[in-house]
């Protein structure tokens, strides 16, 4: 892809091959002679850069100039200053940089003629002499044309990309070469002859060929006798070529030339040192924010030894406040203090193995208090209960990396130098087609119903028409009732009401890990409801085909443990499409969970809010709605929402199907705190009504840019050689780090994370995501391609 003109270009980083390689293009004689005979040099650097790309390093025309640019400016820096480089060592691109930059040759009318020559000559052939390398005897203009006349001329353009030359007068275009010339050159040079045997030495005529592709015949022509060293015999032949030259009528456009030039070349002086006084700024800035880091570092450190402690007393305390208080301030059921002081006490001891993880006592694998909360930034509140303070001490990695970013969030103007966020899963790549379809007119309504309190389920009109859609986009074998369908502020909200009303407080929730970490703090702080884990591994061994497959064993395996701990289990929970695996299960492997479920009576609340994100055509969504029958109609709920599917995060709208009408009305009651306001359910209800607009616009631009942004993150870590899953669905990459990590520790993939976040990189570890294995994280690709550019 092309990204010219882009400001984020500047911060691509260069290896020193890929710089040897520039240079090489860059020093060519003739390269510099077209730079300092142009007023607008893009277009040479955009050649480069394509030459580049056929030895397979992939630059652009403005990281070319802007490398050149920054190079320039580090020898000057160390030429004028008399300063060494940062570690006292010698830059390793002095010499080349020094050899060509003192080496520049002047501009003359040869070199323009030759120039603007070239360009005419690469119009036509450009893009076959790439093919060669630059290689003179490959080039297919190099030597298979000597012109006869060389005219001082420019051709009208229609884009800067090209150089801005005046045309020069007729008058100026001579003849070079001619056999006058040549038979009064010989004259002069056998009555030099007897003067000086220096004059004897023949000047050979060499053709050069720049890597911006034109040669330079005419030139050499014109120039080789005042290179070599001055003979006797000699001045006669250059009197009366000054002589020719002088008998030449001068043109007014030539001194408007040679003024235009010097004023470019005064501001380039300028604009180069203005330049290089930002860049040791910048360099000073760096050094000072490098060392406040390593002193913010140290603090925390010590903060976080000596709240340690304080974390300990508090947890005794709220311990012995619950042993002695009265039930209506009762502490969470199954949540030990204890344990989960000791596990804080005890993180990174181990932990890699998946059957350690598994030999531990299920009470210990369901409440994890170090992956929720961070025991330096503990506080005991007098201003709320015990399970207040437990509320504001909830909080892991997610959380603390999504303040980070919001704190200091990339901008490619306002702040360049932010946070690249590939961990929030958020569609960013149909902002433009969602903000012209949310502002058209019919969007725009304002009616008294829509201002009033609605059906707490929501309005019939949406209801209706949420009904419709599901109906169309799962394939239901039978219209969708309206009366089956409730509308609340986000899926978290429907898994917080779900797991109010379908377990007690205390009881669980069956989950297969790795899953969405936010699932386990929406049912655990308003409804006290734990989460039981099927752990799933990237082995693949005994019935699974895929790694980190989900199986009916595993799921009975989890239960039985449970329930052998005493622990109570009410539902179980299917992400169709799996985040973050992108797994898409098939209708026999839904058949097989809700047949399970049905075994042990569980509710089974099914998760489908990727749905439309599905991106390759050789996957196939089904969903639990499109099934011909339900093994369990009563006891299956299934959720949906706009804000993935639609690129729509900030507009909090979820939908809840269920034939089970106490489930309905008992979440309807909940849903006066997380209703939907009127006129977002209008403008809701006229997007999902809008059916030709969805499949014929919206969707078909929305697959084809997933698809193409996940090409481009997994070609690129396929480059790193970084391994990953490749799914079709979703907006993310489940990748494997395990081969950095030394112990294979959760530890030590914590300080991954952050080392990725210190560098302005945002992801998802797997400890979020409760992976039983340390290593790996989840990166989202739905973003713009610059933004994913920067960031890998």
């Amino acid at each position: 892809m092309d990204f010219r003109g882009k400001k984020y270009e500047r911060g691509s980083n260069w290896s020193d091959p890929e710089v040897v390689e520039l240079l090489q293009l860059w020093a060519d004689e003739s390269v510099q002679m077209e730079l300092e005979s142009c007023l607008r040099n893009q277009h040479v650097f955009n050649r480069i850069a394509e030459v580049l790309r056929e030895k397979g390093i992939h630059r652009t025309g403005d990281q070319c100039r802007e490398k050149i640019k920054k190079m320039k400016l580090e020898y000057r820096r160390i030429k004028d200053n008399s300063k060494a480089p940062r570690g006292g060592r010698t830059w390793k691109f002095y010499e080349v940089m020094d050899r060509v930059l003192t080496s520049r040759p002047a501009l003359a009318y040869g070199s323009l003629s030759g120039s603007m020559m070239a360009q005419q000559v690469l119009q036509g052939s450009m893009v076959e002499s790439y093919h060669h390398q630059f290689a003179p005897s490959a080039l297919p203009f190099g030597h298979s044309q000597h012109p006869e006349l060389m005219e001082i001329k420019c051709e009208e353009v229609n884009s800067d990309e090209h150089c801005l030359t005046p045309e020069p007068p007729p008058s100026m275009s001579y003849q070079q070469g001619s056999p006058e010339e040549h038979e009064m050159e010989r004259a002069f040079l056998e009555r030099a002859q007897n003067d000086s045997p220096i004059s004897r030495v023949e000047i050979p005529i060499e053709t050069s060929v720049s890597p911006s592709g034109f040669s330079e015949p005419n030139m050499a022509n014109s120039s080789r006798i005042q290179n070599v060293v001055p003979r006797p015999g000699f001045s006669a032949l250059h009197r009366l070529r000054k002589k020719r030259k002088g008998q030449r009528v001068k043109d007014p456009l030539d001194d408007l030339l040679l003024k235009t030039l010097t004023s470019q070349r005064a501001m380039e002086e300028r604009f180069l040192q203005m330049e290089e006084r930002r860049f040791q700024r910048d360099l000073d800035v760096e050094e000072r924010r490098m060392q406040l880091e390593q002193r913010r570092f140290e603090l925390e450190r010590e903060h976080e030894f000596r709240m340690f402690n304080v974390f300990a007393q508090m947890l005794s305390i709220l311990k012995q406040s619950h042993s002695g208080s009265s039930s209506s301030v009762a502490m969470p059921r199954g949540l030990d203090f204890s344990q989960a002081l000791s596990e804080i006490a005890g993180v990174g001891g181990g932990g890699g193995d998946l059957q350690e993880m598994r030999a531990r006592p299920l009470a210990e694998r369901r409440v994890d208090m170090h992956g929720f909360c961070n025991p330096s930034d503990f506080q005991r509140s007098p201003y709320l209960s015990a399970r207040g303070n437990i509320a504001n001490i909830f909080r892991g990695s997610t959380e603390e990396g999504y303040k980070a970013y919001h704190a200091d969030k990339y901008d490619e103007d306002k702040n360049p130098n932010g946070i690249i966020n590939f961990g929030t899963s958020e569609n960013k790549l149909c902002f433009d087609l969602m903000s012209k379809r949310l502002t058209q007119t019919d969007m725009n309504l304002m009616e008294p119903p829509l201002l009033q309190y609605p059906d707490w389920k929501g309005h019939m009109f949406l209801r209706e028409e949420v009904a419709r859609f599901l109906t169309y986009y799962c394939k239901a074998p039978a219209p969708l009732k309206a009366e089956n369908v409730i509308v609340l502020n986000g899926c978290g909200s429907l898994f917080s009401a779900l797991a109010t009303v379908l377990c007690d407080p205390g009881e669980a929730v069956l989950i297969a890990t790795p899953f969405y970490g936010g699932i386990t703090q929406s049912v655990f702080l308003y409804g006290n409801v734990k989460l039981v884990y099927a752990y799933l591994d990237s082995k693949i061994t005994g019935t699974s085909t895929r790694p980190f497959q989900l199986t009916v064993e595993k799921l009975e395996k989890a239960l039985q443990d449970a329930r052998a701990e005493g622990v109570t289990v009410r539902a179980l929970i299917l992400l169709n499409p799996q985040n973050p695996l992108g797994d898409i299960y098939s209708l026999s492997e839904l058949r097989d969970y809700l047949e399970f479920a049905k075994r042990h009576e569980l509710h089974v609340i099914v998760d489908e809010i990727y749905m439309l994100s599905v991106f390759d055509e050789s996957a196939t969504f089904h969903s639990v709605l499109g099934m011909d029958r339900l093994p369990d109609p009563q006891r299956t709920h299934v959720m949906w929402g706009i804000s993935k599917d639609f690129a729509v995060s900030g507009i909090r709208f979820g939908t809840l199907y269920t034939e089970n009408q106490d489930v309905a009305n008992a979440v309807a009651s909940l849903c006066y705190f997380h209703g939907v306001c009127g006129p977002v359910q209008h403008k809701v209800a006229q997007l999902l009504r809008d059916r030709d607009w969805i499949n014929q616009v919206y969707l078909r631009a929305n697959h084809a840019r997933l698809k193409a942004a996940h090409t481009f993150v997994t070609d690129e870590l396929k480059t790193l050689g970084v391994p990953f899953l490749n799914r079709n669905a979703g907006f993310f990459v489940w990748i494997d780090f395990r081969k950095y990590l030394k112990t294979g520790t959760f530890e030590e993939e914590m300080l991954l994370w952050r080392r990725f976040l210190d560098n302005k990189v945002l992801l998802s570890c797997g400890k979020a995501f409760e992976c039983s294995e340390p290593g790996w994280f989840r990166i989202i690709f739905a973003d713009k391609t610059h933004r994913l550019q920067l960031g890998e």
